[in-house]
């Protein structure tokens, strides 16, 4: 039994130590055994590792990701897409790697190329599947674009693959099985955690040298949790957010939703020693690792816990660089979403319909020439919009229970003009980014883009429970410019199918508990 535990805890140790990848690379997707938090189990692992391996790249770079799918396990899904977070895939709609609304997914013994280049953006994200909730079971990982004109170069000496900061929940059982009200066995952080009842699993350190300056790169991967993270001690310089650059903000403490980023510059001003790094989910255990100064022994640090005093508020968050004066303007389209629950299957609804993945990803609809809202499916949840305008979407969450939800909008960064928790509207230099927590319940929450890119974009909760049951809607944004800006590829042609000759898996939806 001994030597069983040392062997878990070795396991779980190996999770600590960032693999990298470049943008053109091959990607296995197989089952394989992983402990994180001394409890061993089967996962879905990108290239061997869970996380999986940090992509990256440069501002520019073409990326060429060759994903081979050897899953096994039926306990889980065994067809699998990836999604690249973030990113807005200009003309390669079909590479955003969503089942049924850009693909099928890719069927075991099958491989599928994601080819696209990124234009202009840099900064955090990441990628996962997005078939499921499979990446509830291990998925996942970072994507990060560096930008050889970074504006706060001068304001950091170290930003690599040892300051990426990944954020987790874990389950011990197979996401099919997850009921929807479960709360994490665990909290991983880089990897690494401990789970009540468990074993003491080494703790995950993040080592750095005395009187520098770092870029930290925190990424919120879970499935479900929102986390408060802090380093006791230490201030934290706000400075990216969804791959969008803020004016430096300075907070003590970063509330970060589910698929939301943020680069942070943290300074090693203090004394030379150990610090508690603390993420604390709002359901479950809290977790915490360790910020080692060289030179500090090799012990657990002291209690400097304080009570937050400089905590983020997303209301002061403002862009480095002013967006597109039409977003501050009057939109020309308004949508009111109104969130809510069935309350005889307890599935979620978005002005009362419940989203429903379709047989025909909505792509291939709209390349065979269905151009109206009432011609695709999955009716009453597809949202036609015109090309070139300016659309303001606001939440109701009055009657949608288990928010905060976080929203993500694919294809899109937009301007947040009102924030949870606020009752004012900024029109003037609102925060850009991609996922914005809709609040709770009495909140309105607002945002708005500009339809500038054709193609199907799903808008959905990331807590992916609630996604997988119903929390989520397609903006078919310009179908009638689909076919010339998103032309599909040989590739994109053969997955469907491929995936409809093989046996479908059938697991119902998560059960409430």
């Amino acid at each position: 039994m001994f030597l069983y535990y040392v062997f878990m805890c070795f396991l779980a140790s190996l999770q600590s130590y960032a693999v990298t990848i470049g943008p053109v690379s091959e990607l296995v997707v197989a089952n394989g055994n992983v402990s994180p938090d001394g409890f061993l189990k089967s996962a879905v692992l990108a290239g061997g590792t869970h996380p999986g391996p940090i992509i990256m790249a440069q501002k520019g770079n073409n990326f060429k990701i060759n994903v081979t799918n050897q899953l096994s396990d039926e306990t889980m899904l065994t067809s699998t897409s990836i999604h690249w977070h973030g990113i807005f895939q200009h003309h390669s709609n079909q590479m955003d790697g969503v089942a049924f609304v850009t693909q099928c997914p890719i069927a075991p013994g099958h491989s599928f190329l994601y080819e696209f280049n990124a234009g202009e953006q840099v900064g955090t994200y990441w990628y996962h599947s997005h078939y499921g909730v499979q990446y509830c079971d291990g998925l996942r990982g970072p994507l990060i674009i560096y930008d050889p004109n970074d504006p706060y170069r001068s304001l950091y000496d170290i930003d690599d693959e040892s300051t990426v900061i990944t954020l987790m929940d874990w389950y011990h059982i197979p996401s099919p099985q997850v009921q929807r009200q479960v709360t994490a066995d665990s909290v991983l952080i880089n990897g690494v955690g401990r789970y009540d009842g468990g074993p003491d699993v080494p703790y995950a350190v993040i080592n750095v040298q005395p009187g520098k300056r770092y870029r930290f790169r925190l990424l919120n991967m879970a499935c479900k949790p929102n986390y408060i993270f802090s380093i006791d001690g230490h201030n934290l310089t706000i400075i990216e957010v969804d791959g969008q650059y803020v004016n430096p903000l300075v907070v003590d403490s970063i509330q970060i939703y589910a698929a939301q980023r943020y680069s942070f510059i943290l300074e090693t001003n203090q004394p030379v020693d150990n610090y508690w790094i603390h993420v604390n989910p709002d359901a479950g255990t809290n977790s915490t690792a360790i910020l080692r100064y060289a030179g500090s022994p090799d012990v657990d640090p002291k209690n400097r816990t304080i009570s937050s005093s400089a905590a983020l508020n997303e209301t002061y968050l403002h862009p480095l660089n002013l967006p597109s004066s039409r977003l501050l303007q009057e939109p020309d389209v308004k949508l009111d979403l109104v969130l809510g629950k069935n309350l005889s299957n307890f599935n979620f609804l978005i002005n009362n319909v419940q989203y429903t993945s379709p047989s025909v990803p909505v792509l291939l609809q709209l390349l065979s020439g269905a151009m109206t809202a009432a011609d695709l499916a999955p009716n009453g949840t597809v949202y036609t919009l015109p090309r070139n305008k300016v659309i303001e979407v606001s939440f109701n969450t009055d009657n949608s229970p288990g928010g905060p939800h976080p929203f993500h909008l694919h294809g899109h960064s937009f301007a947040v003009t009102r924030s949870a928790g606020s009752s004012g509207y900024n029109y003037v230099n609102p925060v850009m980014r991609d996922t914005v927590s809709v609040g709770n319940p009495g909140d309105s929450v607002t945002f708005r883009f500009i339809t500038d890119n054709p193609g199907p974009w799903l808008l959905h909760c990331h807590i992916d429970w609630h996604l997988y049951t119903g929390l989520a809607l397609v903006f078919a944004e310009a179908p009638e410019d689909v076919a010339a800006s998103q032309p599909l590829n040989n590739a994109s042609k053969q997955l469907c199918p491929i995936y409809d000759s093989i046996p479908q898996q059938y697991f119902p939806l998560p059960p409430v508990d």
